[in-house]
């Protein structure tokens, strides 16, 4: 993981001027009281008001930035009926860094069949991505898909066979064939099937717009609709798909936005750590009185 914090800021009735900073491919997270009815816009596009995992005297909303956006300055529009402010938010180049790979030829240049087949996949999956399932389904923090080795960080920048430029859009981690593939938390299986690049694929929508994805399997164990809670084995890690060897792709989308799923994660679960450090002061503050 290239950046090793979390980003949280809280708005009150006194907003600061400062600018909030977020590197590209990343998700900025801002709380709010409970009781706050302003609308947040960034980009045009509303970001949904959530409720707090943790706090109820609290709620959420999470601002996914683009891998490809620009540095330079963006603004958040906190929309009430007294008038639009607006809240400042500095988007920072990521400093990724680049490889390159040699993969089969017809995974850089598919055939013209072969690139039908990719446009259905593609189109299949951002139809699910852009779908806001308004339950949520998890109540704990994030575990990791797997406990091993991150061989290659989301954001590197890639070059295939010397000719396709890309990005890498997931975390790596290192899985000899037939490794427990995990889900990261409780959601519903939207997808689980064999695809052209991801190779035996599961997605899994965690509600709320969140959903996290694990590709190149060798085996999938669940299918479409089936409930999972965070531990479940959903798949045997695999060389499915477009790789240079065995190893599992784990993946997360946020409002159809893909983000780093490392700073994702570890965001998320500061709501609980905060949450718990702020019920253990105030026991503290309870007993001495």
């Amino acid at each position: 993981m290239r950046f090793g914090f979390s980003v949280l800021f809280v708005l009150c009735l006194q907003l600061s001027a400062d600018a909030t900073e977020i590197a590209n491919g990343q998700t900025a997270l801002i709380s709010l009281p409970a009781g706050d009815e302003a609308r947040l816009f960034y980009e045009g596009k509303e970001i949904p008001m959530l409720r707090h995992p943790a706090d109820p005297a609290k709620k959420i909303a999470l601002i996914p930035v683009g891998y490809r956006t620009a540095p330079g300055e963006k603004a958040l529009h906190r929309l009430t009926p007294e008038g639009d402010t607006l809240l400042p938010l500095r988007i920072i180049d990521g400093g990724y860094p680049s490889e390159t790979l040699q993969v089969q030829p017809s995974k850089v240049k598919p055939n013209p069949e072969q690139q039908k087949r990719v446009s259905r996949e593609y189109s299949e999956a951002m139809k699910i991505y852009g779908n806001f399932t308004p339950t949520r389904y998890w109540t704990a923090p994030f575990a990791m898909p797997m406990q091993s080795d991150v061989t290659s960080d989301f954001g590197t920048a890639r070059l295939f066979n010397g000719s396709l430029k890309s990005f890498h859009s997931g975390t790596d981690f290192r899985a000899t064939p037939g490794t427990p593939v995990d889900a990261v938390n409780d959601g519903v299986v939207v997808l689980a099937k064999e695809r052209y690049y991801a190779g035996n694929s599961v997605l899994i929508d965690h509600g709320e717009g969140l959903y996290s994805c694990y590709y190149h399997l060798s085996r999938i164990n669940v299918k479409v609709g089936d409930r999972v809670i965070k531990g479940e084995q959903v798949g045997l890690s695999g060389s499915t798909g477009r790789v240079t060897g065995p190893h599992l792709h784990f993946a997360v989308m946020v409002q159809g936005v893909q983000v780093d799923p490392m700073q994702l994660l570890t965001t998320l679960n500061t709501l609980f750590e905060d949450a718990g450090s702020s019920r253990l002061a105030a026991s503290r503050e309870a007993d001495a009185e």
